[in-house]
């Protein structure tokens, strides 16, 4: 049996504790936001020392920093590939993705609704991020035809972005009138198949 050495376990720790700093920050700028935020909770509420979080982090600005690169990329990975012109149906395909990256990350959804509240650079660059991806899916369908000649892409772009960011803005209230949180399947499952609904209807060209 082959025992690791103080040095050894400690390299093998330190991506578990970076893991474990980086999601208790988050989870507390998404309640508290980020002047709500010490070095000191972060740790308490990761479990380890406030040396450690110095250690990995050194400051308050260099976490969240972290948080915020990680969480954008969790976003911007899930949902802003292109969608192939092959797929049957590109707003269901959206809609999946985005579900997906809710039900699979629930404390980012919380954490980037927070971030839009309260206007920080990360919620500016998720909105550009996301809207100018969208952008480009609205002018491919209306190349496609798929679209009504007289839509206006841009407020089509910005009025489903709308769609999926207010409602993680807005979800506290949401919550409180649903049969349960909207973070549960059943829950998301209805707020996807309502917005395809909605997006199709209003957007698309009517079938003959």
């Amino acid at each position: 049996m082959t025992l690791l050495s103080g040095t050894g376990r400690a390299t093998r720790d330190e991506p578990a504790a970076i893991d474990r700093i980086r999601s208790a920050a988050l989870k507390i700028l998404a309640t508290r936001g980020e002047s709500g935020m010490s070095l000191r909770a972060v740790a308490a509420a990761a479990g380890v020392s406030l040396g450690s979080v110095q250690h990995h982090f050194a400051t308050k600005a260099n976490l969240v920093q972290a948080v915020d690169d990680w969480a954008l990329q969790v976003v911007v990975t899930a949902i802003t590939h292109p969608v192939p012109d092959t797929t049957p149906d590109s707003v269901a395909e959206i809609g999946k993705r985005i579900t997906g990256m809710i039900a699979a990350n629930p404390d980012i959804a919380d954490y980037l609704g927070r971030a839009l509240i309260d206007g920080r650079p990360v919620g500016d660059m998720l909105f550009d991020t996301l809207l100018n991806s969208g952008m480009a899916r609205w002018h491919r369908r209306s190349e496609r035809g798929e679209t009504r000649p007289d839509l206006d892409l841009t407020w089509a772009s910005i009025n489903a972005l709308v769609l999926a960011l207010g409602t993680l803005m807005l979800r506290a209230h949401i919550d409180r009138n649903l049969p349960e949180p909207l973070l549960t399947p059943p829950q998301l499952e209805r707020w996807q198949a309502s917005v395809n609904s909605l997006l199709r209807e209003g957007l698309f060209r009517r079938g003959d």
